[in-house]
């Protein structure tokens, strides 16, 4: 993959990382940079060799939101079909990052704010400092917590009334609070390079199954349990016939440990 333009890509092993490179402003994302990020995210499926992706932000802090001069003042004066273009587009950024196959790690320092905290939650696995402060803050600036699917992915992650409370209020969440209530899976002085261990652990899995594994977390929202068993026995039955469920049984058989190679 060419260098993007407004963050920075580094591959190290199987695994992706993605760093907001703003640390001035605390990492905000611009008009151009939102776009850049879906289509990264969206490409990620054409990525054999990248196991798994982690996003962090540069100089301390994950993500401070949309930029206040570059894209809060220029939507005061948009009208609707353009401010429509852009909600749309900033849900695609989700969209794309659960759509992707592998899975995506947040390690989040300092402040994750408004759109960062959103980047934080579309994420599969969650990590943070022990600075984190998480804050779902578009009730301060006059505009609903329905953003990018918060109100149907934080409820999911946290519970409905907790969801309610950080949507309702803007407050920050620390990263104690966060890890007690399951939006956070862990907290880490130095937490990028913990979630990168924890991401190229996940890439040496079988990563035809863990990009199984998030379809199903995905689709499986909407599906009633018999349907949910279903699609799961479909699933599984397909997985049984590749290479890598073949070599896991050989290497059981053989007392040694699996070696897989996603295929």
């Amino acid at each position: 993959m060419n260098q993007p333009k407004h963050f920075q890509w580094r591959v190290d092993g199987k695994v992706g990382v993605i760093t907001l490179s703003r640390p001035e402003k605390k990492n905000p994302l611009t008009f151009e940079s939102y776009a850049e990020l879906r289509d990264w995210f969206a490409n990620l499926k054409n990525e054999k060799q990248i196991g798994a992706v982690v996003i962090t932000g540069a100089g301390g802090n994950f993500c401070s939101g949309g930029d206040v001069h570059e894209i809060i003042g220029p939507l005061t004066k948009m009208a609707m079909p353009q401010l429509f273009e852009f909600t749309r587009m900033t849900g695609d950024l989700v969209k794309a990052m659960r759509h992707c196959p592998q899975p995506v790690l947040a390690a989040v320092e300092g402040v994750c704010a408004g759109a960062g905290a959103i980047l934080a939650m579309a994420s599969d696995l969650r990590y943070a400092a022990p600075s984190a402060k998480t804050a779902f803050l578009f009730v301060r600036v006059g505009l609903a917590g329905c953003d990018m699917g918060a109100c149907t992915i934080l409820p999911r992650i946290i519970g409905q009334g907790r969801a309610s409370e950080l949507l309702y209020t803007g407050r920050s969440m620390s990263a104690e609070e966060g890890l007690a209530w399951g939006f956070f899976n862990g907290v880490s002085e130095g937490v990028i390079d913990f979630s990168i261990e924890k991401a190229k652990e996940l890439a040496a899995g079988p990563t035809l199954a863990h990009a199984m594994t998030k379809k199903m977390l995905h689709q499986e929202w909407n599906a009633g349990v018999d349907e949910a068993i279903e699609m799961e026995a479909q699933a599984q039955a397909m997985l049984m016939q590749t290479k890598d469920f073949h070599r896991a049984f050989e290497a059981f058989a053989a007392r040694r440990k699996p070696v897989f190679e996603g295929d």
